[in-house]
């Protein structure tokens, strides 16, 4: 370690493990701990999750700060900052950033950065869908990271942030994880998975691994389920993943009478063994910021069929390591896993070209490279320029906004 180590501190005010969530933890398992001393600052239902894979030198520090407007939490926040002399504060989604950012800033944090993640396609309204609380908070702001592309493009022309601030890194994963799937005839766990949930070994295997959120658009798979089944009576579906609409999505599948075809097995820490297990993944989301589950099914060799929302487009690729359909749109989707279903051959030609390509392109140590090579530049240039006084913050951000 070097004398005077970077301190940064990571925030969420989440409460669910997800993407968001494995993103951050790529970066605190991947960080160079010769540079960085790094604390996590999170809500105690997240820290339950994740506290068995945060790594042992990484502080995780529980709090639940969910509002600008909790005085007490802010209070305490203001205080682990000041305690730990945070030279970087990295918020991710942005609810995170508006708690967060303003007391960094108040705490003169030297670089503030923000990881939006998502679209988020939820705000509705004239007030909300004009994103000026986004901009107001950006001026406490240094650096958006923007997981894709489309996610960087959105902050720019949708949110109107500017443009100087956005770096674009996209998700990465430790691909080492996820090693080319056998079938289950050659792996004996796979087929021994099969047979716990009751399948056969010749059923064809669908798999969406995602949180039960409306966002992730199970509700729209289950419709495309009996379309499905009429050419494919042997289809099964397996829901890796929890959340608020577990029960509607049981009752869903009874109305629908897919309890036979249909299985959901909560949270589960394996997701490798899983993808592998199914022979398509299929992510039905409304909006995403660039999936790591497309990612990791591409690297044990499974093709996907995904909505063709923000950054997926950007891992698949139609026609050549899956297929992509419009959001919302269950004929489409039944359409497009039915010419994977009815297609071994093309199934395993889009697995293999899927592999190739995010062994290229969507490594977790390009993305760990690339973050940490945003850090070094941002605190170099703040360290260029004093740290302006209030006043100069406040007129100075007036002109940049827009």
């Amino acid at each position: 370690m070097v004398r005077n180590p970077i301190s940064l501190l990571f925030f969420t005010n989440t409460v669910d493990r997800g993407g968001a969530e494995e993103h951050i933890l790529t970066l605190l398992r991947g960080l160079d701990r010769h540079h960085f001393r790094i604390c996590l600052v999170c809500p105690l239902q997240l820290a339950d999750q994740l506290r068995s894979d945060v790594p042992a030198d990484v502080e995780l520090v529980p709090l639940d700060f969910f509002k600008p407007t909790r005085l007490a939490a802010a209070l305490r926040f203001s205080r682990i900052i000041r305690a730990r002399r945070v030279d970087i504060l990295h918020s991710h989604m942005f609810c995170s950033s508006l708690a967060a950012s303003p007391v960094g800033w108040f705490c003169r944090v030297p670089v503030i950065i923000e990881t939006p993640h998502v679209r988020e396609s939820w705000r509705k309204g004239w007030f909300k869908s004009r994103f000026f609380v986004d901009r107001l908070v950006g001026r406490f702001v240094d650096h958006y990271v923007a997981v894709s592309a489309a996610n960087g493009a959105h902050l720019a022309e949708t949110k109107g942030l500017p443009k100087r601030k956005i770096v674009v890194i996209r998700n990465g994963s430790d691909l080492s994880r996820f090693a080319p799937a056998g079938t289950v005839d050659s792996d004996p766990k796979l087929g021994r998975m099969r047979r716990d949930l009751g399948f056969k070994p010749d059923d064809l295997v669908l798999i969406v691994a995602a949180r039960l959120e409306p966002q992730k658009g199970h509700r729209v798979l289950m419709e495309a389920m009996p379309l499905i089944l009429r050419n494919f009576p042997t289809v099964r579906l397996v829901c890796v993943g929890d959340g608020r609409l577990r029960s509607e999505l049981e009752r869903q599948k009874s109305e629908l009478g897919l309890e036979d075809s249909v299985r959901l097995v909560g949270f589960q820490p394996d997701v490798a063994a899983w993808l592998s297990m199914g022979d398509i993944t299929v992510l039905p989301s409304f909006y995403e910021g660039l999936p790591l589950v497309a990612i990791e099914s591409l690297a044990v060799g499974r093709p996907v069929v995904a909505t063709a929302v923000d950054g997926t487009p950007e891992v698949i690729l139609d026609g050549r390591t899956g297929f992509t359909v419009p959001p919302g749109d269950a004929p489409s989707l039944a359409e497009a896993i039915g010419r994977l279903l009815r297609d071994p051959d093309l199934r395993r030609s889009f697995g293999r070209a899927g592999r190739s390509f995010v062994l290229e392109h969507f490594t977790q140590e390009r993305q760990i490279a690339q973050t940490q090579q945003l850090y070094f530049d941002a605190l170099r240039q703040r360290k260029a320029r004093p740290f302006p006084v209030e006043g100069a913050v406040k007129s100075g951000a007036a002109g940049s906004a827009g």
